[in-house]
């Protein structure tokens, strides 16, 4: 990851935003803010920083993406991520076959 840091964000691979996103992580209260707030968790790699993250999702799910934050936990790193339109967590979600 850390050689990443160099490479504009803009021209993110596939290969790298998957690296950067692990897996969406799904609970209750996670499926409750994909509903109510349009935000989804995921875990992601222990180094990605907000700006990889933010570029990953744009690489991978072509989605814009408002606001990104990060916490640590038992299970990894986790972003909760805030979409910039109003259903694009729940058309996300949707498409990965989450609701």
């Amino acid at each position: 990851m850390s050689s990443n840091r160099a490479k504009p964000l803009e021209n993110m691979s596939a290969e790298e935003a998957r690296r950067i996103i692990i897996k969406p992580y799904i609970t209750e209260k996670a499926f409750n803010l994909i509903e109510g707030q349009n935000m989804i968790i995921f875990i992601v790699d222990h180094q990605a920083t907000k700006k990889h993250i933010k570029a990953a999702l744009k690489s991978l799910y072509e989605v814009e993406v408002q606001d990104v934050n990060t916490l640590r936990s038992i299970r990894g790193k986790k972003a909760i991520v805030k979409f910039a339109t109003a259903e694009g967590a729940r058309d996300l979600a949707t498409s990965l076959g989450l609701v």
